[in-house]
């Protein structure tokens, strides 16, 4: 059987322009010869599509996509999904072939947690599916289904399923793939199954699908793995009935058979035959390699940013530039994946910007080969104290005073922004975001906080490693190695308000991430001092973490999606 798993990038909410994406895919499939061709989960709206879901019209509309696609079938047997409506609203797997829908495998475990909210949209199917084509046996599943241990995979199998198919929206994080795919072969082995796992790409607000698709043999090696962070086709030639041996002599599923008494009704329908004899000729197989974490990290970011800008109509950027690390790494990743060009650097001094971080300003736009300008706002600045004098009189310079050069900067890049449609990308990181170091309206400003899932001790890492990749200078080292600093005040440097950053990670990454406690983490030898007070400005920063953009999910647990903390709440610890 010859296998095409179509890692596509659908635009949630665009079902014409999927639906084309599709049929385009579908067509190269067929023009290699593929007997199955696997779509990604819910490929005809795009996921996750939220709220659009609640919408009659939207669903109905999804539907007749599906019967459009599945009249451009012929030839090939098509898995895909799409939202199905029977009573209630299912997640689904279409099974297309012949010119029509052949059966309908509606979704089991319906993901509630961390970023996936299905319970709020879909109901868990029940029945299973079963699909002959020629001798082979093919169970399919969705996403979750396969996470869990047992059944829906368990049952297929027993059921005769050579292959298991899982289309899959499966959102990244760093080192997920290879958790994935660890998952997958353990269900291979476990069910003596062949297993296909088609998983879509791309971005989609702050959320990124790493692809990774893989198609696995029954004792779960790695026939075919499609690159990350791409559009891919990835093909397979695959014998499933080898399974039938080993199955013969494990003798594992004889007992569990027993122990389940029965299995449970399967729907088995043909969807078609092998196709003609290939002479013996096989497909090139990819096994696309992991990546480093590093790399990982480039490349969700710029692939999270440049579908972000590119699906909500944007053309180019602006960013503010002060000549620190966060800017520079921001410019630097954006110019990456948007051609520098489209990226505008814009300095903006106050009399606290040090000679040294100027010229770095115009020397990273320079070597990055963006456009730069430069706006000075020491009058602008002037002119605040000034209508501000009367009702500040008798108090000294203050935070207040230091967050009105902020507030202008977010206002003159909000106004370039206006004129010139230029989406404004905010340079915020996580470490900042996580303690409320960063201004609202000011620094905070923005449509797209591209790094704010990125701690700062890993900002170095990426300046590091970005220069060390383009073998040159593309973050000026002089960025790199000054001591960070807001330059808000006289001499002013971050570390006057906050601990160290290489210990203040430690602790938010146990803090945010692990939700360990204060005493927790006393006990474990940290910084009793640090901990409190990180702890005490995490919680006390929800309220500005609310009104920050969206910006690429990188970690387990990212601010927004993932860690959901109420804003008015006394808990501490």
């Amino acid at each position: 059987m010859r296998l095409a798993l179509a890692q596509i990038n659908p635009v949630v909410g665009d079902l014409e322009g999927n639906r084309e994406l599709i049929l385009e895919w579908l067509s190269e499939a067929r023009a290699n010869s593929a007997d199955l061709v696997v779509f990604p989960e819910l490929a005809v709206t795009g996921y996750p599509p939220e709220d659009l879901l609640l919408r009659p019209g939207f669903v109905r509309a999804a539907e007749e996509s599906v019967e459009k696609i599945a009249l451009e079938t012929r030839g090939a047997t098509v898995l895909i999904g799409s939202p199905h409506f029977n009573r209630d609203l299912y997640n689904a797997c279409y099974v297309l072939s012949g010119g029509e829908v052949k059966a309908i495998y509606r979704k089991r475990f319906l993901p509630n947690y961390g970023v996936f909210d299905e319970d709020r949209y879909f109901a868990p199917g029940r029945d299973l599916v079963l699909l002959e084509h020629g001798k082979t046996l093919i169970g399919p599943t969705v996403c979750e289904d396969m996470w869990q241990p047992g059944p829906p995979a368990t049952d297929l199998a027993l059921a005769g399923a050579e292959l298991l198919v899982n289309i899959s929206a499966s959102p990244f994080y760093v080192g997920r793939d290879r958790e994935r795919e660890e998952m997958f072969i353990t269900r291979a082995r476990d069910n003596s199954c062949f297993i296909a796992f088609c998983n879509t790409v791309g971005g989609q607000d702050e959320l990124i699908f790493d692809g990774h698709s893989v198609v696995l043999d029954d004792e779960g090696k790695v026939i075919a793995r499609a690159p990350g962070f791409e559009e891919a086709l990835l093909l397979a030639d695959i014998e499933p009935q080898e399974v039938i041996g080993r199955r013969l002599r494990d003798v594992r599923r004889r007992a569990l058979a027993r122990e389940r008494e029965a299995i449970p009704p399967v729907d088995i329908v043909h969807v078609g035959s092998r196709g003609p004899s290939q002479n013996g000729s096989k497909v090139t197989v990819e096994v696309a390699p992991f990546v480093d974490e590093l790399e990982q990290m480039r490349l969700a970011l710029e692939l999270g940013l440049r579908d972000y800008v590119g699906k909500n109509g944007f053309r180019e950027v602006v960013i503010g530039v002060s000549g620190g690390i966060d800017s520079a790494l921001t410019a630097a990743l954006t110019a990456e994946a948007l051609g520098p060009e489209r990226v505008h650097c814009v300095s903006m001094p106050s009399r606290y910007s040090s000679d040294d971080t100027k010229a770095d300003a115009r020397r990273l736009a320079e070597s990055l080969g963006c456009p730069f300008m430069e706006i000075p706002i020491g009058t602008i600045v002037d002119a605040f104290g000034q209508a501000l004098a009367g009702a500040f009189e008798g108090r000294e310079p203050d935070l207040a005073e230091e967050n009105i050069q902020a507030r202008v900067r977010g206002v003159l890049l909000m106004a370039l922004s206006n004129k010139f449609g230029w989406m404004l990308v905010a340079t915020g990181n996580k470490s900042e975001l996580s303690v409320g170091y960063a201004t609202l309206y000011g620094d905070m400003a923005g449509g797209f906080a591209l790094v704010k899932d990125v701690y700062k001790t890993d900002v170095f890492r990426l300046a590091r490693y970005l220069n060390e990749r383009a073998e040159r200078e593309l973050i000026p080292t002089t960025i790199i190695d000054r001591a960070p600093s807001a330059e808000l005040r006289e001499n002013q440097l971050d570390e006057d308000s906050l601990p160290p950053y290489p210990k203040l990670d430690e602790v938010l990454e146990q803090y945010v991430e692990h939700d360990r406690t204060l005493e927790e983490l006393s006990e474990d030898g940290f910084d009793r001092e640090i901990v409190e007070r990180a702890v005490s400005m995490v919680d006390r920063a929800e309220y500005k973490r609310r009104q920050a953009p969206p910006g690429v999910k990188i970690h387990p647990k990212a601010f927004g999606r993932d860690r959901r903390t109420p804003i008015t709440n006394r808990w501490r610890g």
